[in-house]
């Protein structure tokens, strides 16, 4: 047989050469399996070793008897351990080396990629010349692996890793648990209360479940329980200055509504009706103050 790099193979220990190691093989073949890569007690010649097989820091094949999370063909979820701007993301393996998931498989939208810390799906291949690379995993590798979201999801708050990030919305592969691998999302952009990249951690809450069995999801909370929040976040805001106003009001446009304060333009509305209404605040133009507070506008930064 061939060695492949990315696979688990039982060969046959044939020879020590220190200080090197110890020469495997497959009877066609033969790979070094270093001292630094033993996992318990040294071979002996004619000992079997099951090894994972790889590209040493030179590009040639190598063994080694540790564990990868990860084998050619297969998915995982890995973690972001470097970056390179030039390369990509370098994935944590388990191998103490990195697997390479390289700038062609990361949003063209630098504010979309993964950071530090992020976890993303993959899948383990090839690249043209035969290196071991991450290609991203897509809805087809995952679409077999979810399960539907059952109808108690509805309305509660899920966590979950997103899996592809776009202007119109975010992907995510929402927590399974001990149901099963997970199921799948999106947050279109429009429930999203900032941007996310992927990899990244994400919680939401399940606004509809679909006949195929994937979710809605919101950043945002009900509107009867957002509305409370959105009425404290102003009035802090406005408490927070020291002449008690501010240059925002019903006519404020939705992109400065939501950089500020980071809720849609109908919350805040919302929040500011409600204040109104209970005697908090009042509006002077395009201005709102506490109530009390006096016409002073300051510089409205």
């Amino acid at each position: 047989m061939s060695l492949t790099a990315g696979t688990i193979v039982k060969l046959q220990t044939a020879r020590e050469v220190p200080p090197s190691g110890f020469f495997l093989t497959d009877g066609d073949q033969d790979v070094l399996l270093h001292y630094s890569e033993i996992v318990g007690s040294r071979p002996e010649p004619g000992d079997e070793v099951e090894v994972f097989i790889h590209y040493d820091t030179e590009d040639r094949l190598a063994a080694t008897m540790r564990r990868p999370a990860l084998t050619l063909g297969g998915l995982a979820r890995l973690k972001v351990a470097d970056i390179n701007p030039r390369m990509g993301c370098f994935l944590e393996i388990g191998l103490g080396r990195q697997l390479l998931l390289p700038n062609a498989e990361l949003p063209e939208e630098r504010e979309f990629r993964p950071r530090v810390g992020d976890e993303v799906f993959v899948r383990m291949a090839h690249d043209k010349i035969g290196r071991l690379v991450a290609k991203l995993a897509v809805e087809e590798d995952l679409a077999p692996l979810v399960f539907a979201a059952p109808a108690a999801w509805h309305n509660s708050r899920v966590s979950g890793w997103v899996t592809k990030t776009l202007k119109m919305g975010s992907f995510v592969l929402v927590d399974g648990g001990v149901t099963g691998f997970g199921v799948y999302g999106m947050i279109p952009a429009s429930e999203r209360s900032r941007t996310l990249h992927l990899g990244e951690r994400v919680e939401a809450r399940v606004t509809f479940i679909r006949e195929d069995g994937r979710v809605n999801l919101s950043m945002y909370e009900r509107k009867e329980v957002g509305r409370v929040e959105d009425v404290e976040r102003v009035l802090a805001f406005l408490r927070e200055r020291s002449n008690g106003a501010m240059p925002y009001s019903d006519e404020t446009p939705a992109d400065i509504v939501k950089q500020k304060f980071g809720i849609s333009k109908s919350a805040f509305k919302r929040a500011l009706g409600k204040l109104m209404r209970d005697g908090l605040v009042v509006q002077k133009g395009s201005w709102t103050h506490l109530a009390g507070s006096g016409p002073e506008s300051g510089d409205g930064n």
